[in-house]
């Protein structure tokens, strides 16, 4: 019965798509005003779409998780990791100038909160990369020792 239910709303939400994609489609090009006036509502439907996708599936996560209480510790512990990492990311971050790209605008200015937590990024991506990169061996090497 679910599976049905499932199947309609799947094939509604699909319907209304489709209907909103041939409304921008068959909106003349050149007229800018008209073309953005037909596919502003099937943007807005994109992101109802994204924002309800989200939502349920942070919900099925929590859910499923509070069921398991093994996998809640695990991912309590997962979390205590991350947020160390984080601190100590924070801990090691400059606050330097922060320039654009072509090093000509000025992002942040030195010793700005946003300076701060620009290096504290790059910095907890590098050490996420670091540690990703740790257990990629480790495995590798386990298991070239079982094999």
């Amino acid at each position: 019965m679910n599976k049905k239910i499932i199947t309609v709303i799947v094939a509604l939400l699909a319907i209304i798509g489709l209907v909103l994609a041939f409304m921008a489609m068959t909106v003349d090009p050149d007229d800018k005003i008209a073309a953005s006036g037909a596919a502003s509502p099937l943007v807005s439907y994109s992101l109802v779409l994204l924002g309800i996708t989200a939502v349920v599936t942070v919900l099925g996560s929590l859910f499923s998780l509070l069921k398991n209480p093994a996998a809640l510790k695990k991912a309590i512990m997962g979390l205590v990791v991350l947020s160390v990492v984080l601190l100590v990311s924070y801990l090691l971050a400059n606050s330097d100038q922060v320039m654009d790209a072509t090093s000509i605008n000025i992002l942040a200015n030195e010793g700005s909160s946003v300076s701060k937590l620009t290096s504290t990024g790059i910095i907890f991506s590098g050490l996420l990369m670091l540690v990703a990169g740790l257990f990629f061996v480790w495995d590798l090497l386990k298991g070239l020792v079982k094999s």
